[in-house]
């Protein structure tokens, strides 16, 4: 067996999880979805790891607080194995694909940035776009928690941020934003990261529809994961192997999508453009030419796509 499916194998059965989003069956009172702390923690691990960085949050250590940093500083060792690092991989080049497509919807006039599934994101405390307002779109009780986390660590979220709690499974986005204020008549940029793969087609089909009716000029990025019988036989094992553990967490991997039928179901819904990119595309873009190793490996999927 080649080295780099040993690498993404060992990944895949690691227990460790990707998204930002947690159903609320899933947390614990007062504290944050473990999905969404898991995705922060390798952030932050990033910034200290690997070098030159993919993903650059100068922030993303500040956010988790103190005994966090101190947590990740003793498990050291466990982010330097490369189970974690093809985790983190992927994690680091999601965001980076999606802010530097949020600068080319800037440059071209978007005033509205809306993070879907916003976890511990930092992008509203680090904005540098001066008019850009930035709508922060979450489960209520992981939103709640997060709110309370910063006011710990003495950071004003108040400033060029807007919350807006949602359920997507029981609550439309559309009527969720209009509470908060955002303009539907003017373009925006969507933002929705390690989501899709926890919600219903439906839910996933729905939000992607709202998106779709919104001003001509607006954007979405997501990650997404193609069909488990679409895989390799030792990559599916891994992935349903995987798939138990989080579900026994209480948060079950449901939505899947085969790439091009999605892109084609998303211009029936109204994009004028939807494009997907795999390891290859995104190892050529953020990872080429590393001394490191650090890379993209296994089939997680980002769309881009344009009204």
């Amino acid at each position: 067996m080649r080295p780099a499916r040993r690498r993404f194998l060992a990944a895949a059965s690691a227990g460790l999880a990707l998204a930002p989003w947690a159903r609320a069956l899933a947390l614990a009172p007062g504290e944050p979805s473990r999905t969404a702390l898991g995705a922060a923690r390798h952030r932050a691990a990033h910034q200290l790891l690997e070098s030159p960085r993919v993903f650059d949050d100068p922030l993303a250590l500040r956010v988790l607080g103190a005994d966090e940093v101190r947590r990740l500083a003793l498990e050291a060792d466990r982010y330097r194995a490369p189970a974690a690092r093809v985790l983190r991989a992927f994690v680091v080049a999601r965001s980076r694909l999606a802010e530097d497509e949020l600068s080319r919807a800037v440059a071209d006039g978007v005033r509205q940035y809306v993070v879907l599934g916003a976890g511990l994101d930092t992008f509203a405390l680090r904005n540098p776009y001066p008019g850009l307002r930035v709508f922060e779109v979450d489960h209520p009780a992981t939103q709640a928690w997060k709110r309370r986390h910063l006011a710990s660590l003495g950071i004003d979220a108040a400033r060029g941020l807007t919350w807006a709690p949602v359920d997507f499974e029981r609550d439309a986005l559309g009527a969720a934003l209009a509470r908060a204020g955002f303009r539907h008549a003017e373009p925006a940029f969507f933002s929705w990261l390690g989501v899709t793969i926890y919600l219903s087609r439906e839910a996933v089909s729905g939000t992607l529809r709202e998106i779709a009716r919104l001003a001509r000029g607006t954007r979405v990025v997501f990650d997404f994961s193609p069909p488990r019988e679409t895989l390799p036989e030792e990559e599916r094992r891994a992935h349903e192997a995987l798939a138990a553990r989080v579900a026994r967490l209480g948060e079950p991997w449901i939505g899947y999508f085969e790439p091009e039928a999605l892109a084609a179901e998303m211009r029936a819904l109204g994009f004028a453009s939807a494009e997907h990119a795999g390891a290859a595309e995104l190892n050529a873009r953020y990872f080429s030419g590393r001394a490191d190793g650090f890379r993209l490996y296994g089939s997680g999927r980002l769309m881009s796509a344009r009204v």
